[in-house]
């Protein structure tokens, strides 16, 4: 692996362990096993490498979380099959994200200390809930959901229930926990779909 690479690898793995302020420079050097003179000949800054880590860590989780995604043509199943995905492909990589969502910890970390890389963040939080109001939108038109569902909230509300799911599993990687969380997101999305409403009141 090229050094500029491994650098960003193991920061990534770093920060997602101890956050971004509580990892230095020298921390990422041992871990990247290079020399100072290596990591600035590549990076100008711990900050220019934050950057660096958020592309590759956002790419990471559209690789994860989306993943097969395009062959389903429910725009339901699709968000079930992103939800389990985030769970099982992406959550519990611990080889890439051992301290859990990288996202999370930048989030809890940075939106008082520095806030302009928290807004970087920020455009991924927005991007994530742009995707699953289209995709509610297009379950509508699919007439999976009913007309006056409220796309928006929806999306916001499954989000939520996902960063809760990622600050639970944080604490003590407990799968069992992680289960349950994930499982009721996808309860909430189906009791959504107009056949569940019908099947119900039969």
């Amino acid at each position: 692996m090229p050094l500029k690479n491994q650098i960003v690898h193991e920061s990534r793995k770093l920060f997602s362990l101890n956050g971004f302020l509580s990892t230095g420079i020298n921390d990422i050097i041992a871990a990247s096993a290079t020399s100072k003179g290596g990591f600035y000949n590549h990076f100008s800054s711990k900050e220019q490498l934050f950057y660096a880590v958020l592309e590759e860590s956002q790419n990471l989780w559209r690789e994860r979380v989306l993943f097969g995604i395009e062959k389903i043509e429910s725009p339901t199943e699709k968000i079930i099959a992103i939800l389990i995905n985030y769970r099982d492909r992406y959550l519990k990589d611990t080889e890439n994200f051992p301290g859990g969502c990288i996202f999370i910890t930048f989030s809890v970390e940075l939106d008082d200390t520095l806030p302009h890389l928290m807004e970087e963040v920020n455009k991924g939080f927005k991007g994530y809930i742009r995707l699953l109001t289209r995709l509610l939108n297009e379950a509508k038109e699919a007439n999976e959901l009913f007309l006056d569902t409220d796309s928006e909230a929806v999306a916001e509300t499954i989000f939520a229930g996902m960063l809760g799911a990622s600050v639970l599993y944080g604490v003590d990687k407990d799968e069992l926990i992680l289960d349950r969380s994930i499982n009721s997101l996808i309860d909430y999305v189906s009791q959504l779909r107009k056949e569940h409403y019908q099947e119900q009141n039969k």
